[in-house]
């Protein structure tokens, strides 16, 4: 992933999404949408107008990027955001709402209130959402491999635990942007990279003692009784807290994870909103993202040069020889087995 980590770009230290297009998105709401101005002064609602974008390179000459942008940063457990997201769709009337989700999770936009105990299905962002579980695991393994999905179940559990005292599903403006999209007939974009390929990256970014030490720090959360105020090396949020939070924890302690499960995605659902085949010669979007991904999706939108195709951001690692591969494997395997097998147990027990 050399390459592809030479072509994205974060956003610099002094940029700040909100004074960056404030003042052009405050004069278009206050002439077309005055009643969502409350969300641009809070800060949730931008627009980015695509006088705004990079320049457009000869090789997607053909491409007709939208129009407009709306970005609507949202939190994952909160009631207000899902009615913020229904708010925005209603009054805006976009061609596409492109929400941070993707194929695997989209369960999600139709989980119930019934799903609020289902750890693995639909309670969290590394669910393994679908009718059938074992075809999601399948479906797993074909994208990230067996260290990812073993990761996946790992997270699952522990961010599942992590907000077990919320009184909420996760992702109701997920929901609520279903909803809206399909009263005013918006076309639904599943806008986030694949999270299977997002883990296999995460994991392969971590050297062996860091693997050790995030597994050992997993199974601690996960086994014990109460979580408290620190577990292992990074703080864990109260009980229904917004899991969005574990990743940017996870980043803090682990600075590698950083490209794959923040920059990278940032990028990536920058691309979806302007770029994926759904928006082409669109005039308005709607990106229903978390707010912690607001500064680098506005950034992405903004800074591209034209150097990075849509397919570098979903990439796969580069192949190794097919002894050392195996060799790797056959380890892999039995620990990830042994892995399985622990978590197995523990679900038995826990819920």
């Amino acid at each position: 992933m050399e390459t592809l980590k030479a072509f994205i770009r974060p956003p610099p230290p002094c940029f700040d999404y909100k004074t960056a297009v404030h003042a052009e998105t405050r004069s278009t709401v206050a002439a077309v949408h005055p009643e969502l101005m409350d969300l641009v002064q809070g800060g949730s609602l931008v627009l980015v107008q695509k006088r705004r974008f990079g320049p457009v390179p000869e090789w997607r000459r053909w491409f007709v990027e939208p129009e407009r942008i709306w970005v609507l940063g949202t939190s994952h457990l909160s009631e207000k955001s899902a009615a913020d997201v229904e708010r925005v769709v209603r009054a805006i009337r976009p061609d596409n709402v492109v929400v941070e989700l993707c194929r695997s999770r989209a369960g999600i936009m139709y989980a119930s209130a019934d799903d609020r105990n289902a750890p693995l299905l639909n309670s969290n962002m590394f669910s393994l959402s679908g009718s059938r579980f074992f075809g999601a695991i399948s479906r797993s393994i074909n994208l990230g491999g067996q260290s990812a999905l073993a990761l996946r179940l790992l997270l699952a559990v522990f961010s599942s635990k992590i907000t077990s005292g919320a009184n909420r599903t996760f992702g109701d403006e997920f929901r609520a942007a279903r909803k809206a999209a399909e009263e005013v007939g918006s076309q639904l974009v599943l806008g986030d990279r694949p999270i299977e390929i997002t883990l296999e990256c995460a994991w392969n970014s971590l050297n062996w003692n860091e693997k050790l030490r995030l597994v050992t720090l997993l199974f601690r959360g996960i086994t014990s009784p109460s979580l408290g105020n620190k577990e292992g090396d990074f703080e864990i949020e109260e009980k229904g807290s917004d899991p969005f939070e574990l990743y940017e924890q996870l980043s803090s302690t682990y600075p590698s994870l950083l490209q794959p499960l923040i920059h990278e995605r940032d990028t990536y659902l920058a691309w979806s909103l302007k770029r994926s085949k759904a928006v082409n010669n669109c005039k308005t979007v709607v990106g229903v993202i978390g707010k912690g991904h607001m500064n680098g999706v506005v950034y992405a939108l903004m800074a591209d040069q034209g150097d990075l195709r849509f397919r570098d951001l979903a990439g796969r690692t580069s192949k190794e020889s097919w002894v050392k591969s195996l060799i790797k494997g056959l380890i892999r395997d039995t620990i990830i087995g042994v892995v399985l097998w622990a978590l197995y147990e523990q679900l038995q027990t826990a819920f």
